[in-house]
């Protein structure tokens, strides 16, 4: 037996075949851009979605190999959305790095009270949150907005796509506040009403619920076999969770990428405003999330501007500043920030700088400023009521060991690598696998080594830390001018 897992994320698509065991039999990656087209927008047109998963299935079924079970994974919350008919109206509104609606927040914030939606949502109103990006397209494109019937996320799209189905999993649903009651754990027609009354919204189902099968159409442009069963799926994050088994109480995954995302697996649903509480990945299970808007970015940025080096030489001059990057301080806020601060208009800052520091410092300086990140969100997830017992790491940022050591250097929290962190794609295939079978993902997935804090560094981060933290309320007002210059205001 094999089974595919393809994810849709910010800066490429990612595909595995796995087979029984657990191991990955072949992998493909195809990359992309986001659009930009003003300050603070972040787009991709779905039909991308769709052409990557093709390219990447018939790339790894070249050889006639068969596939069991297909499973789909994607960032988000996005907001895609199409006619009733299901084609894409725009380019699809991505998650939280999409920081335009911040007027539209306000404005519903008002309308429907804010601690009423966090009592009812989980989660408060942010740039994360689906409802106010629906009413940016109401107010801004209204031709657009008048057509809009149905919302689609890139896990929801591949699944249409393969099988015809409308259905999103309940998670994602979790993350389209105002319109999903996490309590009760479903659409709440009320306020669905108050922001797009003509909406039809999909049938909710669970990440690894059957979406259905691959109709004859979809075959023929993938080269899966018709009949072939696919999962409902979810948001990347909580699918590379399931990708390396940190779906327990107490479990706590941090995802390195081109952001840095963080799922806590609570017990009952915890409101916090600083936070995000869903929906978990599974039936009775709830989340306490975070997410930074910039991590791996930063570094890709500035190793663009180094004239793009390999990753190899870069982590090792950063090895070599060593601890306090020779005395820089950076703030990773390069696209506003999610949490704790929710602050959109948050601008990246490099403070210490001298003329004798270099590229390694520099990158050395981005590796800290994330796991200042991580540590600052872990401390709100634990003043929520949160307990860290345990904590995963998973994504391409893993490689190389320097940005997780320095992650638990910083947080003091050992961390465990697993064999395998492909992450989200693996995490898909997983899913689709229990469709079939029911094996231990410890089984799958094997922790391959421990990061441990080294004392020493642990001590001198305890004090950097409180620099960090003072940092952003020191330049806050700078930062929100410069972000009002930045839209031309």
């Amino acid at each position: 037996m094999s089974f595919l897992g393809v994810d849709i994320g910010t800066s490429s698509s990612k595909g595995v075949l796995v087979d029984a065991s657990g191991t990955v039999v072949a992998t493909a990656v195809h990359r992309h851009t986001v659009s930009r087209p003003k300050p603070g927008h972040v787009e991709m047109d779905p039909e991308v979605w769709w052409e990557e998963f093709c390219g990447i299935t018939r790339e790894l079924l070249a050889g006639d190999r068969q596939v069991d079970a297909v499973g789909v994974s994607g960032m988000g919350p996005c907001v895609a959305l199409a006619d009733a008919a299901n084609r894409p109206l725009r380019p699809a509104i991505l998650y939280g790095v999409d920081t335009r609606a911040t007027a539209q927040i306000e404005r519903l914030d008002a309308q429907l009270g804010r601690e009423a939606v966090l009592d009812r949502c989980g989660s408060a109103l942010s740039t994360q949150a689906v409802g106010p990006k629906v009413a940016w397209v109401a107010e801004h494109e209204p031709e657009v907005f008048a057509t809009a019937r149905r919302l689609f996320m890139p896990a929801s799209f591949l699944a249409h796509r393969l099988t015809g189905a409308y259905v999103l999993d309940h998670h994602s649903a979790s993350q389209s506040v105002p319109f999903y009651d996490a309590r009760a754990q479903d659409w709440y027609r009320p306020w669905v009403e108050a922001v797009w009354p003509h909406a039809q919204l999909p049938e909710l189902r669970w990440p690894g619920d059957l979406a259905g099968a691959v109709t004859a159409e979809a075959a023929a442009v993938t080269g899966l076999a018709p009949g072939t069963p696919v999962i409902t799926g979810t948001i990347d994050a909580w699918t590379e969770a399931v990708s390396v088994g940190a779906t327990r109480p107490g479990d706590l995954m941090l995802m390195y990428g081109t952001t840095m995302f963080l799922v806590a697996t609570v017990i009952g649903q915890l409101r916090v405003p600083e936070l995000w509480s869903t929906v978990g990945a599974f039936p009775g299970t709830r989340s306490l999330a975070g997410g930074m808007a910039t991590s791996g970015a930063v570094t890709e940025w500035l190793r663009g501007l180094f004239g793009s080096p390999d990753h190899a030489d870069l982590l090792a001059e950063a090895a070599a500043s060593g601890v306090g990057a020779r005395g820089l301080a950076m703030l990773p806020y390069f696209a506003g920030e999610r949490t704790p601060i929710a602050d959109p208009d948050a601008r990246g800052v490099i403070a210490g700088l001298t003329v004798e520091h270099t590229r390694g410092d520099l990158y050395r300086a981005a590796l800290e400023a994330t796991a200042h990140g991580v540590r600052h969100n872990i401390g709100a997830m634990r003043k929520a009521g949160a307990a860290i017992e345990r904590v995963v790491a998973v994504g391409g940022g893993t490689q190389g060991g320097l940005w997780t050591q320095i992650v638990s250097d910083v947080t003091g929290l050992p961390q465990d690598v697993p064999t395998v962190t492909v992450g989200a794609s693996y995490g898909a295939a997983r899913l689709a696998a229990q469709l079939i079978e029911k094996a231990d993902i410890a089984v799958w997935n094997p922790v391959r080594e421990q990061r441990v804090p080294d004392p020493a560094a642990v001590g001198a981060y305890d004090r950097l830390h409180g620099l960090y933290r003072d940092l952003y309320p020191a330049t806050r007002v700078t930062a929100h001018a410069l972000a009002r210059f930045q839209r031309g205001g």
